[in-house]
């Protein structure tokens, strides 16, 4: 027989174990684009053709950093790294999270040698703007900052893939945002480097998919979180071996 406590227990295990049902079963699935990176990723796709070990840095701010993730594994990193892994499995892949909270291009640029460049990157994916967005920084001077980045980056003969920023309600409300976000995929276009729209793709989950902001982002407006993340680096994972491994990627979908 069980006690009273016993019982008061297992009344409280099962009212918990209910509530986190019905919490997971709230949270909407993450669908994947169709939208590419637009550049082919050819020292990646090398790297993966040849078994060879991948390393990814992934540098940008806060939102790179983890930023409103309930810990590091909830990262965009992190996560891309356990997907990849699954994804080319008997491939050592590694994702580097260099991200800096409240850093602009100009802190990224300081520090590329030491956290990028050193790192001898197949893949550079790099997050820009989010804050010179959120301080309203002129759009010429982002323009030469991210064509210098870039061109230190195609120095090393890695991938380059920028990555732009959030649709979530305090970036929306900068006006600098819409130009901005076209400003980073005119430059892509022109410099040849892939382009990961990120703006594009949380739009889409709020504008069509009807998501609501607080599915995948924080009470801040600006960062996301983990199921935010999540479907970021599901997103990404499947871009990046789309545009590394085309054939692959037919191959499982048929």
């Amino acid at each position: 027989m069980l006690s009273l406590s016993q019982k008061a227990l297992f009344v409280l295990l099962g009212a918990m174990v209910g509530a986190t049902t019905v919490a997971q079963a709230a949270q909407p699935l993450c669908t994947l684009s169709a939208a590419g990176l637009e550049e082919p990723l050819t020292r990646t796709r090398s790297q993966l053709m040849h078994g060879r070990t991948l390393t990814i840095v992934a540098i940008g701010s806060s939102s790179t950093e983890g930023a409103g993730a309930s810990s590091a594994a909830g990262s965009y990193p992190s996560r891309l790294e356990a997907l990849l892994a699954e994804r080319f499995s008997g491939i050592a892949v590694r994702v580097l999270n260099r991200g800096v909270g409240g850093e602009e291009e100009t802190d990224m640029l300081a520090r590329f040698e030491r956290d990028v460049i050193a790192e001898q990157p197949d893949l550079v994916l790099w997050q820009v703007a989010s804050n010179a967005i959120m301080r309203n920084r002129e759009l010429p001077m982002q323009e030469a900052l991210i064509r210098e980045g870039i061109a230190r980056l195609k120095q090393t003969r890695a991938d380059v893939v920028l990555v732009d920023p959030q649709y979530t309600t305090a970036v929306l409300a900068q006006p600098v945002a819409l130009p901005t976000v076209d400003l980073i995929a005119a430059e892509a276009r022109r410099q040849n480097v892939g382009n990961f729209r990120r703006f594009a793709l949380m739009k889409d989950w709020r504008e069509n998919q009807s998501i609501p902001f607080e599915t995948f982002s924080i009470e801040d407006g600006l960062h996301m979180n983990d199921w935010g993340y999540d479907c970021l680096a599901r997103n990404l994972a499947a871009a990046i071996a789309a545009s590394a491994m085309p054939a692959m990627v037919s191959a499982q979908r048929n």
